[in-house]
């Protein structure tokens, strides 16, 4: 195990020489207030990340219908992260704000996230 957790360590440094800092946001669902008789406002918690933007290739539109014009790959490095990112979180990037869309991929080995590879759209 101790093999992955150094690959974890690696992926972080090496995103954080070359890549950026990711704000990934979560809003949690408000409870139901009786006296108004709908729900509160939920909450939204941020967590700074570790990333690289990046385009899909030629060959990644050919082979996945999936992914639309101005889609987006960003890898997210694992280690340190409070909570994985979810297909309902929002990401900052750059000053820009994107919806992460399936798939949304977990490199996982042995049961140690070393990284996040999204499908992100503006």
């Amino acid at each position: 195990m101790a093999f992955y957790d150094e690959m974890a360590a690696m992926a972080l440094e090496m995103i954080t020489e070359f890549g950026q800092p990711v704000t990934i946001s979560k809003t949690t669902p408000g409870e139901y207030d009786p006296e108004t008789g709908g729900d509160r406002p939920g909450a939204t918690i941020e967590q700074t990340a570790q990333g690289i933007l990046l385009d899909f290739t030629g060959q990644e539109f050919q082979n996945n219908s999936l992914i639309n014009q101005g889609d987006k790959k960003l890898k997210i490095a694992a280690q340190g992260l409070k909570w994985g990112p979810e297909l309902l979180n929002k990401v900052v990037v750059q000053g820009r704000t994107w919806s992460i869309v399936p798939p949304l991929k977990e490199v996982n080995p042995a049961g140690t996230p070393i990284l996040y590879e999204l499908q992100v759209r503006s």
